[in-house]
């Protein structure tokens, strides 16, 4: 496979991706094409006149319609290491959460509660581990990186980014999402910026006012997890025991999206248990969850909402498949079908105004070289707090030895040494 540029995943993507001309244009004139704003200026880049130096922007816009171009360059990304949580969430750098995946039979009529009461250990959602368990990688790795070590000691890393898959899935998806915002922490420290998420207030509220029902559709995912793994190749999976989303076993990749290096993790619900499958991330699988689908809109909804929030999860890290169990409004499994990531962009290119991959990542590739033009110091005890709300332009405000600092002293004191 071609390690300059992700073909597995995309597929030339941008070929099956005219610009939508029948597109939702309520943000059209939101950015006068311009990409950037400067706040209560209003500037447009094609007023600027040659004798005239454009104000430096303070804000992004976010409207899909200016992410319309050429399928930027995203290299093939490569598994650098993993690391285990267990139980109780204590950090291991090895593989001892990995997971099997098994084939399910067609009618496989599991059920997602099966369990509910009895026997599920939830993680402390209060508890906001923020970057503290890349970190732990990143300490506990040192030799495998020495080869991105550079002579510089004021840049140890030779990433620009390091963050959480999850984080740049929300970057991705921004363009087309109307109901969630979110706050990104980012801290430039020897030459590296960190992202970190904020919990909205928004998101605050739902979370501690979460009705039973989507309690338990949140279990529901973890249990169909399950019934399709195994913990050993030679093994079968074993439903009868608890459900405990402490555990989680994470890959660490690396890749680079135009200019931009890329340092990051997330969580891998399996891995095929073939001998002969490829190296990680390529012989992962995503498991998910969804309503069985009915009706056109029903199909129609899935194609556009969730097929997007997937394709985007699983295509970061270069996991080439999601598996997904449709059940019934009762949590019984009916059906299991497989979705190729690189295949995607054909299941929805019929779809009146659907999501596009290249705005997707157009935007990703913008909005990183936003952070990185605007979070200049090198300090870690500054925060740039990057802020969006649907429909909004991406802001962002400077908090010096604030609540929002997230970079332990810890890290901070080991990664220090490593570069002298």
């Amino acid at each position: 496979m071609d390690r300059h540029r992700s073909r597995s995943p995309v597929t030339s993507s941008h070929d099956h991706y005219a610009p939508n001309k029948r597109g939702d244009n309520r943000r059209a004139n939101h950015c006068d094409g311009a990409h950037f704003r400067r706040t209560n200026h209003h500037w447009q880049q094609s007023s600027a006149t040659p004798e005239q130096t454009p104000p430096r922007s303070q804000t992004l816009c976010t409207s899909r319609e200016a992410y319309e171009r050429a399928f930027p360059l995203y290299k093939q990304p490569v598994e650098v290491g993993c690391f285990s949580l267990d139980s109780q969430r204590r950090f291991f750098s090895d593989s001892r959460q990995m997971r099997y995946y098994v084939e399910p039979d067609r009618s496989p009529n599991f059920d997602l509660s099966d369990g509910y009461r009895e026997r599920y250990v939830k993680r402390d959602e209060n508890v906001k581990e923020k970057l503290d368990h890349i970190l732990r990688w990143i300490v506990a790795n040192r030799s495998k990186l020495k080869s991105k070590l550079s002579p510089d000691a004021s840049c140890p890393l030779d990433f620009d980014f390091v963050t959480w898959r999850g984080h740049l899935t929300k970057l991705l998806t921004t363009p087309y999402e109307t109901r969630e915002g979110w706050l990104l922490a980012v801290t430039r420290f020897n030459g590296t910026l960190y992202i970190s998420e904020v919990e909205t207030e928004a998101a605050r509220r739902e979370r501690e006012n979460r009705p039973e029902r989507n309690q338990q559709m949140m279990y529901w995912g973890y249990k169909f997890e399950q019934y399709m793994c195994a913990d050993k190749t030679y093994s079968e999976p074993d439903p009868s025991g608890v459900v405990n989303t402490n555990e989680a076993f994470c890959t660490v990749v690396q890749t680079r999206l135009t200019d931009h290096k890329l340092l990051f993790s997330g969580e891998v619900d399996c891995r095929d248990k073939d001998p002969d499958a490829p190296p990680p991330p390529a012989c992962y699988v995503e498991l998910k969850t969804s309503a069985e689908i009915c009706t056109p809109k029903q199909r129609s909804n899935f194609h556009r909402f969730k097929l997007l929030k997937w394709w985007a999860q699983s295509f970061l890290p270069g996991v080439p498949r999601v598996v997904a169990g449709f059940r019934d409004h009762d949590g019984i499994v009916v059906s299991v079908e497989t979705f190729q990531i690189s295949k995607i962009s054909q299941l929805i290119k019929n779809e009146y105004n659907c999501w596009k991959p290249t705005v997707c990542m157009n935007f990703c590739c913008d909005i990183l070289s936003f952070v990185k033009r605007e979070a200049t110091e090198d300090n870690p005890s500054v925060v740039y707090l990057f802020s969006w709300e649907p429909h909004r332009d991406v802001t962002y405000s400077v908090h010096r030895d604030s609540q929002y600092s997230f970079l332990p002293d810890w890290y901070i004191k080991e990664m220090t040494c490593s570069g002298e």
